[in-house]
């Protein structure tokens, strides 16, 4: 045997040895969801406004709600148009103050140059799209990222934020094609072991939605897909117990009707998505569990007007549903919506105006709904 033959054969072994060592090592994660807690209902029933911004040209869109210890900040992409070249995330601080809710602040948050920047390795970012808290590591974000092509070609980046903007950033290895088509919409779902997933959507060609779990340090671990009838994006993932939750998605067919998915194993496989009965102009929705079976969401379920945005609950983990509140009503339309439970108990909700030229968040309580 020559010497390259020895080199390559200890290289081998080498190989093999560490992973054995490391299937050895590996702690496969956990499958089973924390129990989302009661939301309060006690208190002053409360519903209010607490943020509006419209913007006179282009298009302010997308709301997506981080929490913060002392309230809540709202991120959106705005620009000349969606998925344009000029468009950058934008966020406002909501905190509550001595007199109440106040707006403390609107910036720029993370800029297509800066984001670039601190991509790892450095890259070019043309657009950005939705937004996500990352509630794995306090002061990151999702964010959908675009450096060639359209949303088909998007990618997920995990983008830790500083006092100026993003100071570093790596795309999550979603996908074998070129690492392309993953985006995100909905906010993350807890585990009982303190890990968290990512509901996520693949978008090009056989759509599907994805909960994504992650490994100790950040790295995609596992995934699980819901898959089905239409083409089920923007999955919103609501938690019913240990090992049940359901998965709400829209269909970008679209059929006329909100897609649904069920899980009996802690979100490891997905039952096939199947229209619901719910009527949904290819619009994503907003769900919260409020604990005992009751489940507050927000959709766009008129099937004659597409922009019609009401507020629903559900007592029976979402067979039935009855209408609590149309929002917007003025007649400028909404949809895009976004629910959190923010600490203390309440909960934000925002969404877009408009032909995606304005946002709009809420802050409501628990004796809010058990009062409708």
């Amino acid at each position: 045997m020559g010497a390259a033959q020895v080199v390559i054969l200890c290289l081998m072994t080498l190989s093999i040895g560490l992973s054995a060592w490391a299937v050895a090592r590996d702690v496969p994660p956990v499958w089973r969801f924390a129990v989302p807690e009661k939301v309060p209902e006690t208190g002053v029933p409360r519903f209010e406004t607490v943020f509006a911004y419209d913007v006179a040209v282009g298009q302010a869109h997308s709301a997506s709600v981080v929490v913060t210890g002392d309230g809540f900040d709202v991120l959106w992409f705005e620009g000349s148009q969606e998925a344009q070249a000029d468009v950058d995330i934008h966020g406002a601080a909501v905190r509550r103050g001595p007199e109440g809710w106040q707006v403390a602040g609107r910036d720029v948050r993370i800029t297509r140059g800066a984001l670039g920047e601190a991509m790892e390795p450095p890259q070019l970012v043309v657009t950005l799209g939705n937004t996500v808290e990352n509630e794995r590591v306090p002061g990151r974000v999702f964010a959908t990222v675009v450096s060639v092509g359209g949303w088909a070609m998007a990618s997920v980046a995990n983008v830790e934020m500083g006092a100026g903007g993003p100071v570093r950033a790596r795309k999550l290895n979603l996908s074998p094609f070129l690492n392309r088509s993953h985006l995100v919409k909905a906010p993350m779902v807890a585990f009982a072991d303190g890990s968290v997933g990512l509901p996520a959507y693949f978008e090009m060609g056989a759509a599907h939605g994805v909960l994504v779990r992650f490994g100790p340090g950040g790295r995609v671990r596992d995934t699980a897909r819901m898959a089905g009838k239409g083409q089920p994006i923007q999955p919103m993932i609501v938690p019913l117990g240990e090992n049940r939750a359901v998965a709400w998605l829209r269909d970008f067919a679209p059929s006329g009707k909100l897609l649904v998915s069920h899980t009996e194993n802690g979100g490891r496989t997905w039952s096939e998505v199947m229209p619901s009965d719910m009527p949904n102009p290819s619009a994503p929705v907003a769900a919260l569990a409020l604990g005992g079976g009751r489940i507050l969401m927000a959709a766009n379920d008129d099937p004659d007007g597409g922009d019609r945005l009401r507020l629903l609950l559900s007592e029976d983990e979402g067979d039935n549903w009855r209408v609590l509140r149309e929002l917007a009503p003025n007649g400028a339309g909404a949809r895009y919506p976004m629910l959190r439970r923010l600490e203390g108990g309440e909960i934000a909700l925002a969404y877009s105006v408009g032909n995606k030229t304005g946002l709009r968040a809420h802050v409501l309580n628990g004796a809010w709904v058990a009062a409708q």
